[in-house]
């Protein structure tokens, strides 16, 4: 679907007032594809559902101007504590590319003093901002040793102390069995 197709059929589904649609649509399209007017729409699209910081991200990017515009940046602004390079990844991909705008290229640029490695791609398999040792779901490990049994190390002894109960008494039943009594 070209870009004018699916800004035409987003259109649509906010007239039938299906927003989240529109929003899913436009989003999926804005991740391969630097097209303004889709990014325009979903800035509006995220506004009309009371989302002013993504709205203010999609204004920012395009260059919107005007009050609504306004308010929705200072949104997105504060809802990133000004952290440049949160700003600068809430921007779509393909809007990160060369050639950038100058507001684009200074937001990368301010972005890259808080931090130095912003340009390199993250891992699908990592959380932001973790490292290639990280393992995901796992806290980083700390510098005390644990101390003393956790919960999961009792019920396993308990549960091994069992079997081994239970298999003394299997193993005697058959000798009873096998072996004949005088």
């Amino acid at each position: 679907m070209s870009g004018s197709d699916v800004v035409a059929r987003a259109r649509e589904l906010i007239e039938q007032g299906r927003a989240w649609q529109a929003r899913d649509l436009l989003a999926e399209h804005l991740e391969t594809v630097r097209d303004a007017p889709a990014l325009t729409l979903l800035g509006h699209v995220h506004h009309g559902m009371g989302d002013l910081p993504r709205a203010g991200a999609a204004w920012f990017t395009t260059g919107v101007r005007g009050p609504e515009a306004d308010e929705a940046v200072a949104a997105w602004r504060e809802q990133s504590a000004d952290d440049f390079a949160v700003m600068w990844r809430s921007i779509p991909a393909p809007f990160r590319d060369e050639p950038r705008p100058p507001r684009i290229e200074a937001l990368r640029a301010r972005a890259l003093t808080s931090d130095p490695d912003l340009d390199k791609p993250a891992s699908p398999l990592l959380p932001d901002g973790a490292g290639p040792d990280a393992v995901v779901g796992q806290a980083p490990p700390d510098d005390e040793e644990p101390s003393g049994l956790d919960g999961a190390q009792v019920i396993g002894w308990i549960v091994a102390a069992v079997f081994v109960v239970c298999a003394v008494i299997g193993a005697v039943t058959v000798l009873n069995w096998v072996v004949p009594h005088a």
